[in-house]
């Protein structure tokens, strides 16, 4: 089984601006931070309007407060790699895995702009391999996605105001 996500971040700007946000290290740095992570590593190639990107952010958070179940599975910490391919400045090809773990993300983000304003859709499957509590441990999973988009979005509408 796995389980099915559908998210969408609003925000007050062009898809342009969007993606040239979506696309700065610093920006995702800055979610990073804002996010609690215990140490990370941003790295964008490409990212102009004319030319695909390639955004990779590898993370560590802390197995703090997730339940007895899951922290058993992962230990203190949790490293996370999200890589993205932007194929162009509208569409966006995300994979997030967590190595040596049974465990995955996939899916994509496309930009939708309506009368000066962008909506960033995200549509992403949670696949967890593990006999009993993958459907546990992949709620638990799009719960904590949920939760970092939220971030992101704040972060983002942030940023674009400045």
């Amino acid at each position: 089984m796995a389980k099915q996500i559908t998210h969408d971040l609003t925000y007050d700007a062009p898809a342009s601006a969007v993606y040239a946000m979506l696309t700065d290290a610093a920006f995702r740095e800055e979610v990073c931070d804002r996010s609690g992570v215990l140490r990370h590593d941003v790295t964008v190639s490409g990212g102009d309007l004319t030319n695909s990107a390639t955004v990779r952010i590898q993370q560590w958070q802390s197995a703090t407060g997730i339940p007895s179940f899951a922290k058993k599975l992962v230990g203190e910490e949790i490293e996370i790699i999200q890589e993205e391919t932007w194929t162009s400045p509208t569409e966006c090809d995300v994979k997030v895995t967590i190595p040596g773990k049974p465990g995955e993300m996939s899916g994509s983000v496309r930009l939708v702009e309506e009368a000066g304003a962008t909506t960033e859709h995200i549509e992403m499957t949670i696949t967890v391999r593990l006999p009993l509590v993958s459907g546990k441990v992949e709620s638990l999973i799009a719960d904590m996605l949920k939760k970092s988009l939220r971030v992101e979005n704040t972060v983002g509408r942030e940023y674009l105001a400045r």
